[in-house]
């Protein structure tokens, strides 16, 4: 499997790891037997309509078709891009800019299964060759489909937890950017691992320096690190 960068709307990169070709053809048999399902169920109950003229029987069948018809797009936009089958095998489409699939993004690639899936399964060969692991209709609309087995957690991000009633300590923090923030916590977070005290000295000192604080007001390098990173998430995020 390949690994997939998004850039969130908060300018942040997270790594996911795109579906596989095989994770996307097993939910679409999931998919298939639950149509196929839906359709002998039907057939089986509205058999008395045999006696109808053959244009009433056509006009039937139609209709009740629409769900099998736009079964994937209806699931898609109402499930936040997932179906039965990509539920059960826990994959989903998402944009690749890191913004929310639009319903205008679902319809492309629901239109595009024309050409994915019935055109000689044209799709399932362009995943396998596909850098992203995309199909026509995934290129179309600007979308993937990823693997939600290992999700991602907030600590793989600058991203901080913060309470409601946070209240910021160092407003200069602001003097920082999202690559700074970054270095920050990936060092930090080292440090803490290893015992790293020396490291974590150097970088309260350096910290004291770029961001121009004048009194530290908690007690360990530690804490003082901790709140840096906090006040930065809660400053940048209201910007």
């Amino acid at each position: 499997m390949s690994e997939l960068q998004i850039n969130t709307t908060q300018n942040v990169k997270i790594m996911f790891t795109a579906a596989g070709a095989g994770e996307r053809l097993l939910a679409f048999v999931i998919d298939t037997a639950i149509k196929i399902g839906y359709m002998l169920v039907l057939n089986w109950t509205f058999g008395a309509f045999d006696n109808m003229d053959e244009w009433s029987q056509i006009a039937i069948n139609t209709v009740l078709s629409f769900p099998v018809m736009f079964y994937t797009l209806a699931l898609e936009s109402l499930l936040d891009g997932q179906t039965i089958g990509k539920r059960v095998l826990k994959i989903r489409v998402v944009k690749i800019d890191g913004y929310q699939a639009s319903l205008a993004d679902y319809v492309i690639r629901w239109f595009f299964r024309i050409v994915d899936i019935y055109v000689f399964g044209i799709g399932f060969f362009v995943i396998l060759f596909n850098k992203k692991q995309q199909r026509l209709g995934d290129m179309a609309a600007g979308t993937a489909v990823i693997a939600l087995k290992d999700k991602v957690n907030i600590s793989h991000t600058i991203l901080e937890e913060l309470k409601l009633d946070y209240v910021p300590t160092y407003p200069n923090v602001i003097r920082l950017s999202d690559n700074d923030a970054r270095i920050i916590k990936d060092t930090f977070t080292a440090a803490k691992l290893a015992k790293d005290y020396s490291t974590l000295i150097k970088l309260r000192n350096k910290l004291v320096e770029v961001v121009n604080i004048k009194d530290i007001k908690q007690k360990t390098d530690i804490e003082f690190i901790d709140v840096i990173l906090k006040d930065y998430n809660y400053y940048t995020q209201s910007m």
